[in-house]
Formats: C-alpha cells, structure tokens, sequence
C-alpha cells in the first residue's frame, strides 16, 4: 500500500509544469544565503568569537550579490530541474568557485585597505586572513552541496517517476549514436520528457575505449557489434543520429546496416533546440538523404562577417531562389542596417518576406518585385537605396530549359549580372558577389557557358578597377560550387515526388555521378568567400566525394520502407541535352591557391582582353533581344572557345568552328 501510495504521489510530480526561471534563481539564492549563514557560525565556532550581526549581514549581502552576478554569468537557473545533467552541474560548480573566489578576494581588500572595514571587523570579531580563507572555503562546499543536492533530488524523483510510467506504456526503444556529452543529454530527454515517446536502450559508438562500457547503466556497442548481435538487435526499432556531427561516409554505412534489418533511422534536431528543453516529438523525424550526404559543417570567421556587416544596406538579387533564400537567412543573424531583397518571382518573394517577418522581426528589410534585365528599375532601386554588399543569386539554372532557351540565359545571366555589376561601380558598392557554377568549367551547355561569360565580364570589370582605383574600387567576387541539395527543381525533390507517386524514378545514366553540397554550407562559404575576398578572384568549393545519382535513388527508396527496383523501380532515361556523364574537378591541383578556409581556394582562370569582350557581348546581346537563338550560341562559342556542346542540336556549330 505504501508503494503505491508513494507511485501515486510520483505520478502527480510529473504533471507539475516547469518552475519559471526567476523562482530557480530565487530558490538558489536561498540556498546561497543559508549556506553562508552556517559557514559563518562555523568558522565563529573555531574561534570561539561573539556573534556580529552588523558583519555578518554585510558580508551575507555582499555574498550574495557577487554570487547572484556569477548565476546570470554562468546562466545556472535556465535548465530545468528535472532534466538536470552535467552541464548543470559544471554551470553551478563554476558559479560558486569563481564567486567564492572573487569574495576572498573583495573582502580581503575590503579589511586590509579600507579604514572602515578594518575597525568593524578587527574590532567586533578580530577577523584575521585564516578565518577569511576558512569562511568561503566552507561556504563554497556548503552552498555547492545545497544547490546540487536539491537538483539531484528533484532529477531523482523524476526519474523514478519515469521509470514507473515506462513500465505501463510501450515506447519505441532506440539507441543514441555518439558518447559525447550532448549526446548522453539527449538520452536524458529522450528518456523523461513526456512528450517523447522513446526509450533509450543503449548507445553506439566508433571509439574502441568505450565500447563494452556502459553510460547511466546503458550498454555501448559499435555499429558493427550491434547488429551483428542478434539479441541486443532485437531490442532496439531505432537508431537516433545528429546528422550534422556524422561524417558522411559513417551515416552512410549506418544506413547500409538499419537498410539491411529494418531498422529506422531518425534525425535529431540541432543541439541548440533540445538543449533548452524545446524538443518534441515531432522533431524526430526519419533521416532524409540529403542529410545523409551532408558533411560535418566548416567554421567560418562569423564574427568578422558580423564586423564586415554591421548597420550596412545589403542588396540580394534572386533573393527568393534557393540559394539566395538562403542567403537571406544568414545575413539575417547578422546586425545589418537594411535588407534588399529583389526577385521577379512574386509567390517565393512573398514567402521569404512571410519568414523575415516570423522568423527575423528585428531585422528591417525591403521585398521588392523586380528583374536584373530591367536596367532602368534596378538602376533606381540602387539610387534609392545605395547597397554598401551585393550579394548576386539571381540566375536561370537548369541546363535542359536554358538549352532550348539561350537567348532568355543570356539575358539574364549574363546582361543581368552586367547590370548589377555596372550599378555596382557606379553606387560604390564596397562588394559584389556573384554566384556562379562549376559547370562555367569547360562548359558543355548553354547554362554552363553563360555563367561563363558572366564571370569573364566580372573578372574584366574588377581588373579595369583596380588599375583606375587601387584598394577603392568595388570588390567583384566569383564563387563556384556544383549541385546543392534539395535546391529547387533538383533530383532529389523530383525522387520524393516520384516515390510518393509509386515510381518510377527516372535517372538519365547508370553511371552518372554529381558533387553535392548543403544549402547552408554553400551559402556559409559564399558569406567568407565575400567577406576575406580581395577582389578578381574565382573562389573555388571543396564539393568532397562524387555520388551517383543511381545509388541516390536506391538509397532514397529504402529509407522509404520500400526496396528498389521491386517496389519502386528505376528507369534510365538517357543523358539530357548539354548534361554531362561526369563532373569534371573545377582545376588542376597545381592551378589552385589555397585560402585560410580548407574548403575554398581560387582557381587560377586564364584572363581575357576587356575590349574584345566588350565587343562580342555587344553583338551577343543583340542577337538575344533578337532572338536569334543559332547566332546566340556561335558567339557564345567565340567567346569560350572550350565551350563544347554535348548531346545537343548545337553540336553541329562545333564543327564549324
């Protein structure tokens, strides 16, 4: 009866809603002032000295005050109780040392220098340097074994409460890839939040010292071990990753093994949301591929990019693309003056402006409907506004379209971005950061070779500059990089729809292979790539390991629950006109310079006579307001002699040449 009685009483804590903050901090403060009230009777028992009330109250205040400044330093009263893990610990650990140490030091100027002090002290409780060392040592200990003992308690009562529930419900066990620290947390709340229906039975790891051992009586097993075991594999549905802290080629073998004996993969959102306390249910989600081709995100100078920054108008072109969305989004955390957001889709351009206005209320911005052909329109939206960073997006893409169409990828990318480019010069724009493609490489497309001439126009653009101005002239800045996943109108959208519509998935080749890179890591190296650029150059992306767009399918299939080629079959549909079999790699080794980022270089690109272009793009633009589709290409064709169409009508123009 006892015990049920005290599960009863259990299971009503658990429905207790989370203490606010300001009553934790309340609760710590009052621990703090007891614990000082006995380490202050202690130490007068040593001494056997009269109780001062006039000293130990100004001590007391004085205690907790500097105590109190260390709480907010140390942020030691925004976890919640219940949750409490190491982090907490070593958070309240350093408050109370580093403010016991700043007390010892503060009182010991206090008594030995100030006249004041040293009568009130000296003479109603001789205090010596001895009692002050003894006091807050005590102290320390006392007002650190309070507040953790009280937190312990509360975790511990939780946990039993847990335990109880989980006994009367059935979760889905899973286990936690990683024994890092973050990772041990997230078993925590995975294990005791309500809204989280799962139950951690052990944890996966690729380090050999901690294998066989066990973290909060939970076994660690490699990924091998794991599921060769068949016991232990029987025991557990799931497996629950970071995919951002995985390499790519470990969440790949993860998947080969959950693939094989159906088990799941789930994503775990970023640590900054469930470390909070904000996670839920719903944000355990099954692992896409993309995150699976993801890499460990690189580190970037954000705080000379937030420096660089600061209170400035900074322009985007193409601002509701998938890039330049995404662009927005990281300029968004930076303390800028004004957003100038300009695209002529009107539904994206909505949306982002929709996402500014949730997501970045403090942020002011600009959404403006508008095409970076229209010289007159993007001419008045830089006088009005005067851009201080251009950060240029906006661009057709698809090499299929733009092969039937290349006057309409003329005129945008490359009358566009000259455009932009010239406005840029001419409103002192302090950078210009173009957007470009690894398919500008020995261009066998018409996207490919308009991107191309688009950089030769910059980079001609940024030399006059720099011979007419020195280090004031505008900074022209080219980054290239190849495929980004999940992008608008890439493979990977396209496979979701064709799964979801019972197949089949279409592929052009069975040994096409592409370079793949997140969003947010492209658009993160473009941000550093603009920052640290000097100006002229071509910077260069690390795009790490080739994929084939086959194995892509095959892997997208299985993570569906459904098994290639038997219940979603795949199709080979034959290269597309001006597409490649293989990625070339943008340059020899030898033709790139290394930067202070591993990931970008700058490639080595043969320049070009400003004049002869500017002459051959007189008479390329003319023939595109004309379109004159065939005349089109030729020049393009003079103008990037390695231009070579591939499976294409254009083809017959080479031969020409």
């Amino acid at each position: 009866m006892k015990t049920d009685y005290f599960n009863t009483v259990l299971n009503k804590l658990k429905k207790v809603p989370y203490l606010p903050k300001w009553l934790i901090f309340g609760i710590d403060f009052v621990l703090t002032f007891v614990a000082f009230t006995f380490a202050y009777l202690i130490c007068f028992g040593f001494k056997n000295s009269p109780f001062d009330q006039q000293s130990f109250w100004i001590l007391a205040i004085i205690c907790i005050v500097v105590t109190g400044f260390f709480f907010l330093l140390f942020k030691t009263f925004q976890s919640v109780m219940r949750y409490s893990g190491f982090r907490d610990v070593m958070r309240i650990f350093n408050a109370f040392f580093f403010a016991n140490i700043t007390l010892l030091i503060l009182t010991l100027i206090l008594v030995h220098h100030n006249h004041y002090f040293q009568q009130l002290f000296f003479s109603s409780i001789n205090l010596s340097n001895q009692f002050i060392w003894l006091l807050y040592i005590i102290n320390f200990m006392l007002a650190f074994c309070f507040v953790f003992s009280l937190k312990m308690v509360v975790r511990l009562l939780f946990d039993r409460a847990n335990s109880i529930e989980s006994t009367y419900r059935k979760n889905i066990p899973v286990l936690i890839y990683g024994v890092e620290q973050e990772n041990v947390d997230l078993a925590h709340l995975l294990n005791h939040m309500q809204t989280v229906k799962y139950d951690v039975v052990g944890f996966l790891s690729t380090e050999g010292d901690a294998v066989n051992k066990r973290i909060s009586n939970k076994p660690i097993y490699s990924v091998q071990n794991a599921f060769n075991n068949g016991k232990f594999r029987d025991q557990f549905q799931a497996i629950v990753i970071e995919p951002r802290h995985i390499e790519r080629s470990e969440k790949q073998r993860i998947a080969e093994y959950c693939n094989k004996y159906k088990k799941e993969i789930l994503s775990a959102p970023p640590i900054e949301d469930w470390s909070n306390n904000k996670l839920k249910v719903s944000e355990l989600k099954k692992v896409k591929v993309e995150e699976l081709l993801q890499r460990i995100p690189i580190n970037i100078d954000t705080k000379s990019i937030a420096k660089n920054l600061k209170g400035k108008t900074v322009l985007i072109t193409g601002a509701a693309g998938s890039i330049g969305s995404e662009i927005v989004r990281q300029v968004s955390k930076f303390d800028v003056g004004l957003l100038v957001l300009c695209d002529v889709a009107e539904s994206p351009l909505h949306e982002i402006s929709l996402e500014m206005n949730d997501k970045y209320p403090s942020i002011k911005y600009k959404a403006i409907l508008c095409n970076v052909r229209d010289y007159t329109l993007m001419k008045s939206i830089f006088e009005k506004y005067k851009p201080d960073m251009v950060y240029h997006a906006a661009a057709y893409k698809h090499v299929p379209l733009m092969e039937e169409h290349p006057c309409e990828a003329i005129l945008t990318n490359v009358w566009g971005t000259k455009n932009i480019a010239d406005l840029a010069v001419e409103y002192n724009a302090e950078a210009f950061v173009m957007i470009s493609t690894d398919k500008a490489v020995n261009p066998s497309n018409v996207m490919g070779a308009s991107k191309r001439i688009a950089e030769m126009y910059v980079q001609s653009l940024s030399k006059q500059l720099k011979a007419e101005k020195g280090d004031q002239a505008t900074r022209f800045i080219t980054t290239r990089f190849g495929n980004v996943l999940g992008s608008n109108g890439s493979v990977i959208p396209r496979f979701e729809q064709q799964i979801r519509a019972g197949g089949p998935i279409t592929v052009t080749h069975p040994e096409i292979t592409r370079y793949f890179m997140t969003i947010t890591e492209a658009c993160r190296l473009v941000m550093d790539a603009g920052n640290f650029g000097k100006g002229g150059e071509i910077f260069v992306f690390d795009m790490g390991d080739k994929v084939k767009i086959k194995d892509m399918a095959e892997e997208m299939i299985r993570l569906s629950g459904l098994e290639p080629y038997k219940d979603i079959n795949i199709v080979f549909s034959g290269l597309r006109p001006g597409e490649k079999l293989y990625e070339e790699l943008l340059y020899d080794a030898e033709k790139l310079i290394p930067t202070h980022n591993r990931k970008i270089r700058i490639g080595a690109v043969c320049e070009c006579d400003r004049d002869q272009l500017l002459n051959a793009l007189t008479q390329l633009i003319e023939f595109a307001n004309a379109r004159s589709t065939v005349d089109v290409v030729k020049v393009m064709k003079d103008i990037v002699p390695e231009f070579i169409s591939m499976n294409s009508r254009y083809e017959d123009l080479d031969k020409t040449q």
